[in-house]
């Protein structure tokens, strides 16, 4: 059976998201699959980004990572999202992306993708929990099997961890707060077993 295919698309303004999007490279190609890390497209003003020092630096450092195309999506056996949350929802874009998957959608092309998700923000009760729920609606209207870590494994009983999807707070200096860099990779594993058992039954 040919290697799973995962695309961890995420959006970071800072780097929190990039870096757990890396983690999860980590722990998936360890699990065996082909990855691809892509960023959504920007969409505020440069303007914007050039007021913030930190946002701006990110920016350049990641100027490399492709931007997520929908034929990345059709490509892809299984889907990690990573992305801060906006008011306990999505960053506009995100949903930004999401908003263009209509025609994939509608041609069957998104069903029964296996797909998990991430999230971050800058304190415990930011919203973490009901953004990756939010992620996850949009998900059950492609058709797409979700892979939450739920509690198996120990690092989920870590913080960082929950059932829903890895979610980190992070510091005024920009910094991760909690050690969550095993739930990523474990969160990363499980999705690209779950996708490796729906592609084996596929086949």
């Amino acid at each position: 059976m040919a290697n799973v295919k995962l695309a961890i698309i995420y959006y970071s303004s800072t780097g929190t998201n990039y870096k757990m999007a890396k983690w999860a490279e980590e722990g998936a190609k360890a699990a065996g699959a082909e990855v691809k890390v892509l960023k959504v497209q920007e969409t505020v003003p440069a303007s914007v980004i050039e007021s913030n020092p930190v946002w701006k630096a990110h920016v350049e450092a990641t100027k490399d990572v492709p931007e997520v195309a929908l034929s990345d999506l059709e490509w892809a056996d299984a889907i990690i999202f990573s992305m801060p949350t906006r008011f306990g929802n999505l960053p506009s874009q995100m949903k930004q992306f999401l908003d263009t998957t209509g025609g994939l959608w509608f041609h069957g092309k998104l069903a029964n993708k296996v797909v998990s998700a991430m999230t971050s923000a800058q304190n415990p009760n930011g919203g973490q929990e009901q953004t990756v729920l939010s992620l996850y609606t949009t998900m059950f209207h492609w058709g797409a099997i979700v892979a939450a870590p739920g509690y198996t494994d120990q690092s989920l009983f870590t913080a960082g961890g929950n059932p829903y999807g890895t979610s980190v707070t992070v510091d005024k200096d920009g910094n991760i707060v909690e050690d969550a860099e095993q739930a990523v990779k474990h969160q990363a594993r499980r999705t690209v077993t779950v996708a490796e058992w729906v592609k084996k039954g596929n086949e």
